[in-house]
């Protein structure tokens, strides 16, 4: 009775109405809690996805069977269609129609189709016997967000360069081979939408050999709609990619790389351990503040928060620490355990602005409201640049600092809805 009041609470708050899930709880009633586990599923967004989600072992993936990638591409050339079939071939959602462009998360996302956040999600894959642990970070494809691919890249060994092979290679595909370039990253040239009728893989590849000097030998043809030739994708990410440069003997030393803000929890950050493990109750330092603070929860994305008990060195995951406001969890930071104190982590180049606009409250009263706004959203996009600003006619307020038209746009429209929520 307590799962079934709790399913129907659940379908209330999310759908606005029953779902009928109750109906299910009392069809099987009289049958094991397991068989009602594989039956039961309910509706997070656009994700559909088992209620209760099994609880991942990391202690199983050695440092050698980890993989960390990232997909870099032009934007609209498929990289969150790639994301899904990946997540779909290593079981980590179901072959569902509503199971379309998961790691689009955002309102601002799923209204405008494109990506502007980077987003990770961590697959189990077997091959050859062993279990590989393969974190991925699906990134945004416009220049306005290209400060979201930078810091991605730093969590990364390895990175999927995926060129639409109807389009061809265009800007951001060049600017973010350079990035993974910088960082002498391993790269994996991928033509994807080889079934389009107007493809042309074969000078796409030539393009691709005389710009990035890529042999046509070692790009591979896909398809992500299709699934055509993603499963030899997964086996090209475990044998070119290598395993990060981690050692488990050492003091745990984790890089802070991105983080966003929920209002019960506090901070919630995305974190690449370095060295050494982390678990529950431990009592972590910031470099940057010099605070520390009791891990309260840690766990993976899998594709959403899933609970672990620890995490290993070179395993990329979240972790709360009751970190209240939003400054205090600092993009780049460095953390370590109470009296095993590290060398910091050289941490991320700042964002230039590019456009800068003025924001004020239409009414004064509602200045703490749009602080509160502004600082939680600065969290999750840290390229947002903060300065304090007065008018005699409007009042007190901010002037903020873009990347780009877009960019100010797509913050302008969640600076609304989070406003809204406040």
């Amino acid at each position: 009775m307590f799962l079934n009041r709790q399913f129907c609470l659940s379908c209330k708050i999310l759908r606005g109405r029953s779902c009928g899930i109750s109906e299910k709880f009392r069809r099987y009633g009289g049958e094991s809690l397991s068989r009602l586990k594989r039956i039961t599923t309910w509706h997070s967004g656009v994700i559909k996805r088992n209620y209760h989600k099994a609880k991942v072992e990391m202690s199983q993936f050695p440092v050698e069977n980890i993989r960390n990638f990232s997909i870099i591409a032009h934007v609209d050339h498929g990289k969150s269609t790639l994301a899904d079939r990946l997540l779909e071939i290593t079981g980590v959602i179901s072959k569902d129609d509503e199971n379309k462009q998961v790691l689009d998360k955002l309102q601002v996302e799923k209204e405008r189709g494109i990506t502007v956040k980077a987003q990770t999600a961590s697959m189990v894959y077997q091959l050859d016997g062993k279990k590989y642990l393969l974190n991925l970070i699906d990134t945004p494809g416009h220049v306005d967000f290209n400060y979201e691919v930078s810091r991605s890249l730093s969590a990364c060994q390895g990175v999927i360069l995926l060129v639409d092979a109807n389009q061809g290679v265009q800007a951001q595909t060049v600017a973010n081979f350079y990035l993974a370039f910088e960082s002498d990253l391993p790269v994996i040239p991928v033509l994807n939408k080889i079934d389009l009728k107007n493809a042309q893989p074969e000078q796409v590849a030539q393009q691709m050999e005389k710009l990035f000097e890529i042999s046509p030998d070692q790009i591979l043809k896909i398809s992500a709609k299709n699934g055509t030739g993603c499963e030899d994708l997964l086996q090209a990410i475990v044998h070119r990619i290598p395993p990060p440069c981690s050692d488990p003997s050492k003091p745990f030393k984790a890089l802070l790389f991105d983080s966003w803000f929920t209002k019960y929890r506090g901070a919630v950050a995305n974190i690449a351990v370095i060295d050494g493990s982390v678990k529950k109750g431990d009592k972590v330092v910031s470099s940057f503040r010099k605070k520390s603070y009791e891990v309260q929860e840690l766990g993976i994305m899998h594709p959403n928060e899933t609970v672990t008990h620890e995490l290993y060195a070179g395993q990329v995951g979240y972790i709360i620490t009751g970190m209240k406001t939003a400054k205090e969890a600092q993009v780049g930071d460095t953390l370590y355990l109470d009296k095993h104190p590290v060398e910091a982590l050289p941490g991320f180049r700042p964002a230039k602005p590019m456009v800068f606009a003025g924001v004020f409250p239409t009414n004064q009263s509602q200045y703490r409201n749009l602080q509160s706004a502004i600082e939680q959203l600065t969290l999750n996009d840290s390229s947002v640049s903060v300065n304090r600003d007065s008018s005699a006619a409007l009042g007190q307020g901010w002037r903020l600092g873009f990347l780009g038209l877009l960019h100010m746009d797509v913050f302008s429209q969640r600076l609304e809805q989070e406003q809204t929520r406040l």
